[in-house]
């Protein structure tokens, strides 16, 4: 008897393989089904936009087991060791197939307009062997990855969309080659050609658009530190990778360095620049005792931090957690597409078949049966309805792309055409993100001060003391010399002349962000900071009034910087929110109905970027946020979100406009082909035309950005 492995023996292994071959919802359902049905597999979960499967399993089975086992279902894998590996693409082992079936049909098609002609006796028959020496050998290449996919399918009597796409190409080949053999007036390569050309392209928009998709979580692990320098208790300093720190080691992080594991300081204090964390551009103090989080800088002095959550642990790992559970959840709306085209290879089997028995027990001859039925095959050929949306979706893209708004996911744009309600971030969002010094405090300061202060704030790198610079610079002020310049980290800059002292300094209570500048002066000179909107930001919010959506604000800043911003904008706004409260903030608003924006920049911002229906970053983001997000607008002005949602309900009205016209085609050509008045060739042609009528009515989206 077999010991069934307990929930926990189930916990403890957990294998992730790469899968390049899945590409719908038919693999995705195909796999789990199958690996559940093996014992010693608890679960399996597939994500399709990273082509990932995770298998929790017992101890008995091993990678070897598990890459057998989906050997057998008829996937390849590969091992996945870390989440850093390098992801799996499946648009590249697409383009060569691609340009082969491409540049075949295009030489094909021009020998097949001499026998359209009138090319007849042997100058056709010419003419059909010199497309046979071209088109075959290019189907037995381009076509690998439709057959390839039918046979294993077969191979376990199961079936795929792949199945009748592959029976067609065959037999209209296979047909052809008789055709021309016989001496026969037809041949029908430039059709399987087309087919094959028309399905590969649909084929690599989808995969382009699935890996673009998945690179949100990949930038985000971009931003761990590869590891970090230990000290040992024996007092040896050793470098470790960060897959290799453990709890309870100390870390010795110098300034300039990244975090590799979250951890508490043991002794030094510095500035932290967690911007990439939390959104917050001011840097933070710390020392000993505190808590410190992988992935955020240190701006200051050497610190010892000991190690508290390593690898999959830390912080950055559960926001990149997020945002791949919160990816996977998204791709639902894909799921619903593949479902109902999983139905196809099924019914045109069946319509097939029965065509070639109904012509057969009509009195027709095997010959003539089966060229109606590869016509029904050609005919039912879905690729006016696969290219409905990608088509309309990269048009669309382009015109987007031209007007500075760049289109991360396709599928994004019917999300974004959806939306009702918008959460936007303030700084870096709503706001330029750099801090600008009060002008008409700048304008009180006589030369003197203002020299002070300029060289002061040039001395050090922290950002107010850098916008301070650059505003005293820009009004032409000249720096005094001073002695003794030093930063102190987490109090300010000091520096002294003719045994006075001089300080540009955190102040001691100050309202929103600012610094103190003494000058020797009974007292000091409250220097305070704002954040400036972005262009055209209240027009673009009143647009977007326009259009049914309401907007407010969401950020993890304090609450005076929150208000003045929704004072000047009129939004109501929630101030200090955690990365895992704004995406429950997301969820809340989900769940009562509404079809979520989010817009923001940051690190913290990559969990809500990711949950909602659709997400928007400005280009000014981090590299997180321009990676999670679906749109990155290149532009500082705000109306790129109003323009991008009008664009995206264009695409959304062309793709309906598609659809119906790809299925008046069926409906119209379908019993045609049935009765048999229409041949292979026929039928490609006119599956290639309703394909064109598809794309040119896509091409009418290259103003959409307008």
């Amino acid at each position: 008897m077999t010991a069934i492995p307990s929930g926990d023996d189930f916990a403890k292994h957990a294998t992730v393989l790469a899968v390049p071959a899945m590409h719908c919802a038919g693999c995705m359902s195909q796999i789990e089904r199958g690996l559940g049905q093996i014992a010693g597999i608890d679960s399996a979960r597939v994500n399709l936009s990273s082509r990932l499967v995770k298998v929790s399993h017992s101890a008995d089975l091993d990678d070897r087991d598990l890459v057998l086992a989906l050997a057998n279902i008829g996937f390849e894998a590969q091992v996945r060791h870390s989440r850093l590996d390098a992801p799996v693409s499946a648009v590249k082992p697409l383009l060569a197939p691609l340009a082969v079936a491409g540049f075949a049909a295009m030489n094909v098609m021009l020998l097949s307009v001499s026998v359209w002609s009138g090319a007849d006796g042997s100058t056709r028959g010419m003419f059909h062997w010199l497309s046979a020496l071209i088109a075959v050998p290019a189907i037995a290449y381009a076509g690998q990855p439709f057959f390839r996919s039918a046979w294993k399918a077969l191979s376990k009597r199961q079936t795929n969309m792949d199945v009748p796409i592959s029976i067609g190409v065959i037999v209209a080949t296979g047909l052809s080659l008789y055709e021309t053999a016989m001496g026969g007036a037809h041949a029908w390569f430039d059709g399987a050609l087309m087919l094959l050309t028309f399905l590969l392209a649909g084929r690599v928009l989808d995969a382009m658009m699935r890996d673009k998709a998945r690179s949100g979580v990949d930038a985000l692990l971009s931003q761990a530190a590869s590891g970090a320098t230990i000290i040992e208790q024996d007092g040896r300093v050793i470098w470790s990778p960060s897959g290799d720190l453990k709890n309870g080691m100390v870390m010795r992080v110098a300034a300039g360095e990244r975090l590799a594991a979250d951890g508490r300081i043991v002794s030094g204090n510095s500035q932290f620049d967690r911007s990439l964390l939390t959104g917050e551009t001011t840097p933070i103090i710390a020392g000993k005792g505190d808590d410190v989080l992988a992935g955020t800088l240190n701006l200051g002095s050497p610190v010892d931090v000991i190690v508290t959550h390593a690898g999959e642990d830390t912080t950055l790992a559960e926001i990149a957690r997020l945002m791949e559970a919160s990816t996977q959840n998204r791709s639902r709306y894909v799921r619903i597409a593949d479902r109902a085209a999983r139905l196809y290879a099924p019914a045109v089997h069946t319509l097939s078949a029965l065509t070639v028995l109904g012509w057969l027990i009509a009195g027709a001859s095997l010959y003539d049966a089966l060229v109606i039925g590869v016509a029904v095959l050609i005919i039912t050929c879905p690729c006016a309805l696969g290219l409905a949306v990608p088509v309309a979706q990269v048009v669309a893209s382009g015109a987007l792309m031209r007007a500075g708004i760049m289109v991360k996911d396709g599928s994004a744009l019917e999300r974004l055409a959806k939306i009702d309600r918008a959460l936007l971030d303030k700084t870096g969002t709503l706001t330029m993100g750099k801090p600008v010094p009060d002008p008409d405090t700048i304008a009180e300061m006589d030369a003197r001060e203002a020299g002070i202060a300029l060289t002061l704030a040039s001395s050090s790198s922290h950002p107010l003391s850098r916008a301070l610079a650059g505003a005293l610079t820009a009004r032409g002020v000249k720096a005094v010399a001073l002695q003794n310049v030093t930063e102190r980290a987490g109090k300010g800059v000091f520096g002294e002349a003719d045994g006075q002292q001089f300080a540009l300094r955190r102040p001691e209570t100050a309202e929103g962000t600012a610094v103190a500048l003494e000058t020797g002066r009974p007292s000091s000179r409250l220097v305070k900071f704002a954040d400036r909107l972005r262009p055209d930001a209240v027009g673009a919010l009143a647009q977007m009034d326009q259009l049914g959506i309401k907007t407010s604000i969401l950020s993890g800043d304090n609450i005076p910087a929150v208000a003045q911003i929704a004072r000047e904008t009129g939004l109501s706004a929630q101030a200090g929110v955690s990365p895992a409260e704004k995406q429950e903030a997301i969820g809340r608003l989900r769940e009562a109905g509404y079809n979520v924006l989010m817009v923001g920049d940051g690190l913290n911002d990559g969990p809500a970027l990711a949950a909602a229906d659709a997400s928007i970053a400005p280009g000014s983001a981090s590299d997180v946020g321009l990676h999670a997000a679906d749109f990155v607008f290149m532009q500082e002005s705000l109306v790129a979100i109003p323009q991008a949602i009008r664009a995206s309900r264009a695409t959304m009205r062309v793709v309906k406009q598609n659809f119906a016209l790809a299925i008046g085609y069926n409906i119209l050509a379908v019993p045609l082909a049935m009765a048999g008045l229409v041949t292979p060739l026929i039928a490609a042609i006119a599956m290639s035309a309703s394909s064109l009528i598809v794309v040119g009515n896509s091409l009418r989206l290259v103003r959409a950005a307008k």
